[in-house]
């Protein structure tokens, strides 16, 4: 009798055990789904995206040794810059609108696109300076002065991308926080392949030189623009468009702030890479290693194209489910997209380690800088294993709203360990090149830890609380005619 006891609870454990495990595939089936329904096609659009920047400079590096370097400058320094400042600043969009689509403030999100618009707009004016004086800029920061004399040219030909950057990143992160981001990713393919074309057209058959490189990526960057601005304001989204809406034009000021703490988490990321290009700049041979060095950097940014989509995804994700109240389910789409991004990441690790110098041929026929680029093939691999996760964790926070607690992160731990580390290696160690980035690798390390840590530590209930405050504290009543149910939805 005991026996038969003993055999019906060990049956009964044995069953509960297998449903647990079905239980556990069908819920990660299905955030893996919601997951890659954002992160697929804003992966797709951001490797698009890069993939305009690489066949630029594919194109550009047939042109010329000096044209490659000054455009290298231009994009990783001053056009960074730039990108960093509005893309940080617009990331605000993406924590509110993930919020408010959670609690089903649908008529906010419009709101909050059109916001940015106005504030980024004036940001762009801004920032113009850098462009009209890009010569001397790069000359007073080191740079060898036949390269920022191209650089100079090539900047003021490039405003018309510095205000591209506004609507594309607006309206991405307007249409990734109700998961309708598949007609970017369309938009981005076209452009794309018709770049690819146009510059093979204007450089190595028409040859208009440089001049046609550039023109042919200033039509890259616009195209999905117009098209994302036709989609959204001609009925792609009926939930959330409303029109344009005065409401835009009100507390600019709170949005401001929260754009600075924004912009200043994904600038001190964005920038980090910068130094790297300047640091090397000031070294022997400098227009060969800035050459092998923009290589890596654009081998590691197709990489970093799969971390950022991920970061979107992941973004949304945690903001959604912060705004529906769901404490466990953002904790759980937390694990399932850090893991799923880093398989990836220990995937490409092994591959490049593989591949060693052999990428460079597609970007160049100089062999001094093939080598070079061989012998910083084991630092790609390792940035390329980091970089798998700590933009994803960055994700997180751009969901939970914590931008200013990581722009504290990042100036401690690459600006106080990971620079300071490189230019010791590099210049007193004199291993250059490979000193600075085994120094900003480090940095980059302890920061993914830190990261790590505090979001182990995060009381998630109390961030659905603060999730709730903050739609509560932007909302604005839609009109008399308000559904009674969406009414019941924003006073829970």
């Amino acid at each position: 009798m005991a026996g038969e006891i003993k055999e019906k609870l060990l049956g009964n454990t044995e069953e509960n055990d297998v449903d647990g495990q079905v239980k556990f595939r069908h819920k990660l089936w299905v955030e893996s789904k919601k997951l890659w329904i954002v992160a697929a096609p804003a992966i797709f659009t951001r490797f698009s995206s890069f993939g305009i920047n690489v066949v630029s400079q594919a194109f550009i590096g047939h042109v010329g040794a000096t044209q490659l370097a000054a455009y290298s400058l231009v994009f990783t320094v001053l056009l960074r810059f730039a990108n960093g400042i509005l893309l940080g600043m617009a990331s605000a969009l993406e924590t509110l609108c993930g919020q408010a689509f959670g609690v089903k403030q649908y008529h906010m999100l419009v709101i909050y696109l059109q916001r940015p618009w106005i504030v980024l707009t004036i940001c762009a004016i801004l920032l113009l300076p850098l462009l009209f004086f890009t010569t001397p800029i790069l000359v007073a920061l080191g740079q060898e002065e036949n390269i920022a004399e191209v650089a100079g040219t090539i900047s003021l030909m490039l405003i018309p991308v510095l205000f591209a950057f506004i609507i594309s990143f607006t309206c991405q992160m307007y249409l990734q926080a109700q998961s309708r981001n598949m007609i970017i990713s369309y938009l981005a393919a076209c452009s794309f392949l018709l770049h690819l074309f146009l510059s093979w057209l204007f450089t190595m058959k028409l040859n208009f030189g440089l001049p046609g490189a550039l023109g042919s990526t200033i039509l890259a960057y616009w195209i999905p623009n117009l098209g994302q601005l036709l989609f959204v304001i001609c009925g792609g989204c009926p939930q959330t468009w409303k029109g344009f809406s005065f409401a835009a034009f009100k507390d600019l000021w709170p949005v401001v702030k929260l754009s600075l703490s924004s912009g200043a988490m994904l600038c001190l990321e964005l920038w980090y890479n910068t130094v790297l290009v300047l640091l090397t700049g000031n070294m022997k041979n400098a227009e060969v290693a800035i050459d092998a060095l923009a290589i890596c950097i654009n081998i590691n940014g197709l990489e970093m194209m799969i971390s950022l989509g991920f970061l979107a995804a992941v973004g949304v994700r945690v903001s959604n489910e912060l705004g529906r109240g769901s404490a466990n389910a953002t904790k759980f789409a937390i694990k399932v997209a850090v893991s799923t991004s880093f398989l990836i990441g220990c995937a490409l690790f092994i591959i490049f380690l593989f591949l060693r110098g052999r990428v460079a041929y597609i970007f160049t026929d100089n062999q001094d800088v093939i080598d070079t680029v061989a012998d910083l093939s084991p630092l790609l691999s390792f940035s390329i294993l980091l970089n798998s996760v700590q933009p994803v964790l960055s994700g997180v926070a751009v969901g939970a709203g914590w931008q200013s607690i990581v722009a504290y992160v990042n100036i401690a731990c690459y600006y106080l360990i990971g620079i300071p580390i490189g230019v010791v290696l590099g210049y007193l160690t004199h291993l250059e090149v490979k000193g600075v980035w085994t120094g900003m690798l480090i940095g980059t390390f302890v920061q993914t830890v830190v990261l790590i840590i505090i979001t182990l530590k995060t009381d998630w209930d109390k961030q659905v609380m603060k999730a709730r405050e903050r739609v509560n504290k932007w909302f604005i009543p839609e009109s008399p005619e308000q559904s009674p149910n969406e009414q019941a939805d924003v006073a829970a």
